[in-house]
């Protein structure tokens, strides 16, 4: 009878004895209460994963904004009159915006400077900056220190021309850029577009320049 009640165990190579027999089954059910334990965290963190996901998913976002384009137009008419030359306000070419313009005055080189910053049809930068009464190291600053490569004339202002664009060293956003002197003003078109780009804001600069010059400003 002792026997039927306490098969004999391989292990063991004898029948195992009640208190054997008592651990055996304290054993089998800690383990199963350890899994159940471990399940049921399982469980738990998908249910709060799914939760998480679903709240996530209800919150309501507001739609990405579409960066407004700077009115330096507006801007330079608020400075009117402060500079010896009239602000350069060019006609941008369609597909072009604005992000940034202001008038900095009290500079380190303690030449003022009208800046606009320009984002082309291809999202590419042209940052034109026009310097009063502006000497060769400022301008010399502008272009990165490179030296002219060449120039050309776009109604009848000269813009010599500098190319970093194939240069090791480090020259910001000046990789390429187009510098003319007209009046009190020296003129720096500078950035990462390509030549037909520089070229169309060289026209719109170049118009007005003429235009202000021919007014006698």
């Amino acid at each position: 009878m002792a026997n039927n009640e306490h098969p004999i165990v391989a292990e063991l190579g004898r029948p195992e004895t009640p208190e054997e027999t008592a651990r055996r089954k304290a054993q089998t059910s800690a383990e199963h209460t350890r899994r159940q334990t471990v399940n049921n965290l399982v469980y738990s963190l998908i249910a709060t994963l799914a939760l998480v996901v679903v709240i996530v998913l209800m919150v309501p976002r507001p739609a990405p904004e579409t960066p407004k384009s700077v009115d330096y137009v507006k801007i330079a008419r608020q400075a009117d009159g402060i500079e010896p030359d009239r602000l350069l306000t060019p006609a941008l070419p369609k597909g072009w915006t604005s992000n940034s313009a202001q008038l900095r005055q009290k500079t380190a080189d303690h030449v003022d400077e009208w800046y606009i910053g320009l984002i082309t049809r291809s999202q590419q930068y042209i940052g034109l900056v026009q310097g009063f009464h502006a000497n060769s190291t400022w301008l010399s600053e502008q272009v990165a220190h490179s030296n002219a490569v060449g120039s050309t004339t776009v109604d009848g202002v000269r813009w010599s021309i500098y190319d970093n664009r194939s240069t090791s060293r480090d020259v910001g956003d000046a990789k390429y850029a187009l510098a003319a002197t007209q009046g009190a003003s020296t003129v720096v078109l500078y950035g990462t577009a390509d030549t037909q780009e520089f070229s169309q804001l060289a026209d719109a600069v170049s118009t007005q320049l003429t235009a202000d010059h021919t007014r006698g400003r």
